[in-house]
């Protein structure tokens, strides 16, 4: 019995060092519209080029008026802050206007030190953003070191 158990275990061994050294091919056949979905899915994933980030909440309201409330706080916000991306939203039953699109907390936060004085019920939240194209939108360290006194509305920053 041992000697049918070595033989079979010397057979298994030769053969599987054989075939490993024995080169071949693979053949797939498939349907064209594999091809054609594959490339659609694709094209979706690359559209969607959206992810996890940061912006600040200048506006949330409720009622008959909030839509018009907002489009005036936009554009009021626009006029201040032109360099940044403004985002009116809907989800029931607010109405909220985002800004920016900043990938990390440090970076909406250097921002809302700018936006707090003129929209004093700013805040920083978790949305989902548009890569922005350059880290950031302005060069927030200029502004900050900047040796003149920054006034909003009457309101002197020291």
């Amino acid at each position: 019995m041992r000697r049918f158990l070595f033989l079979v275990l010397l057979v298994a061994l030769a053969t599987s060092g054989y075939s490993q050294k024995k080169k071949g091919s693979l053949h797939v056949n498939q349907d064209s519209r594999v091809e054609r979905l594959m490339k659609k899915q694709r094209d979706v994933y690359a559209a969607n080029n959206t992810m996890s980030g940061y912006r600040v909440q200048i506006f949330m309201e409720i009622g008959n008026e909030a839509i018009r409330h907002a489009e005036a706080m936009k554009k009021s916000f626009s006029d201040a802050f032109p360099e940044l991306p403004i985002y009116l939203t809907y989800d029931q039953p607010y109405y909220r206007l985002r800004v920016g699109d900043f990938r990390n907390r440090v970076e909406a936060e250097k921002y809302l030190r700018l936006i707090k004085p003129k929209f004093s019920l700013a805040f920083v939240t978790t949305d989902i953003i548009n890569p922005p194209q350059k880290l950031s939108p302005v060069d927030l360290e200029e502004l900050m070191d900047s040796d003149e006194e920054e006034t909003w509305d009457g309101y002197t920053e020291e």
